[in-house]
């Protein structure tokens, strides 16, 4: 299937396939909520998704390094190298690192704007230093880098149906609710790192601050003042969700369908969370596999209406069987399954 993808883009270089593989790899085994959404794409345009996130994951990885000796300076050094190999790939088109390698050519391919990578790297050097933020003004600044730049970086792939501009602000909008969601999920681990991405104000609201939220997580014990808060973080997600999903009509027909899938699915991360009660300083919430077959079937169903009514608009009758859509009667076992071997 990697190299049908590549294949459709037009990827020949034995070198360049490989680094996009490698992307692909990264994409398959850490987003695999993004990655299900991706398989729904055009096969063209999945390697060009897939270098995008395997660049942010790399960068992530350096800065959520747990390793032994992965001190601080060590991973300014390594962002440092990383910078500089991106900036090096992206003027001269190359590079020897695979993810930069893919991720200069489908900024090529796509024409997308440089200063989005550099805002990236910029949020990611904070990660390094910045702990906590005080509001969620402050907050949204730095999701500027980390999260809204992605959809930025995105809609150039994903293609709109009005000019690029008028998209933009729920790209930017939808990449940041992806991220509010990662941070509601993951407030724990994120504790572990010495990060606390909820506001300090929106906390202090509940009478909630880092030490009780410190010692909720050592001792296992729920707080009704934590719980509060979380409740109130979740409402405020859902609100961006609310303003972003609009922005899903001004893309190309054929894209709609992943990138709906993947709204659905990351906005399934705080049902999850409120079905769990609130626990994520305790235990990892997970979008169930049945609930996430159903949105994958939904998603296929979609992806096959875009499609015939794209070939009816090319002047195409479509055979008889295929006059009546209907959405696919697939097992939960097989309904991502079935997602991934979309053509």
């Amino acid at each position: 299937m990697s190299d049908r993808e590549l294949d459709s883009a037009g990827v020949t270089d034995p070198a360049l396939r490989a680094a996009y593989r490698h992307c692909r790899a990264l994409n398959a085994r850490h987003g695999r909520t993004y990655f299900l959404a991706t398989r729904l794409l055009p096969v063209e345009r999945r390697p060009a998704v897939h270098a995008l996130y395997g660049f942010a994951r790399w960068a992530d990885d350096i800065v959520d390094s747990p390793a032994p000796g992965a001190e601080t300076d060590a991973r300014v050094r390594a962002l440092t190298r990383l910078q500089e190999e991106l900036e090096t790939g992206l003027r001269q088109g190359g590079s020897g690192e695979p993810v930069v390698r893919a991720l200069a050519d489908t900024a090529r391919r796509y024409a997308i704007d440089h200063a989005h990578f550099q805002d990236f790297m910029t949020a990611m050097r904070s990660d390094l230093v910045v702990t906590a933020y005080s509001t969620y003004a402050d907050l949204r600044a730095y999701m500027h880098g980390s999260a809204a730049v992605i959809g930025l970086e995105m809609l150039p792939v994903l293609g709109t149906v009005v000019p690029r501009e008028e998209a933009a602000p729920y790209a930017a909008a939808l990449g940041i609710a992806f991220q509010l969601s990662n941070f509601l999920r993951d407030v724990g681990e994120d504790l572990d790192r010495g990060r606390v991405y909820l506001p300090a104000d929106l906390l202090a609201d509940h009478g909630v601050d880092r030490e009780l939220l410190v010692w909720s997580r050592a001792t296992g014990h729920p707080d009704r003042r934590i719980i509060a808060a979380l409740r109130e973080f979740e409402a405020l997600t859902r609100g961006v969700y609310r303003a972003a999903m609009p922005g899903v009509e001004l893309l190309e027909p054929v894209a709609r369908p992943c990138i709906r899938t993947a709204a659905v699915l990351y906005g399934g991360i705080l049902d999850a969370v409120a079905r769990d009660g609130y626990a994520v300083l305790h235990r990892r919430s997970v979008v169930q596999r049945r609930r996430r077959a159903v949105v994958a079937a939904d998603g296929l169903a979609r992806l096959a209406a875009a499609r015939l009514r794209a070939r009816t608009r090319a002047g195409h009758r479509p055979p008889a069987r295929d006059r009546t859509l209907r959405a696919p009667a697939l097992s939960p076992a097989t309904a991502v399954r079935s997602a991934e071997e979309v053509a």
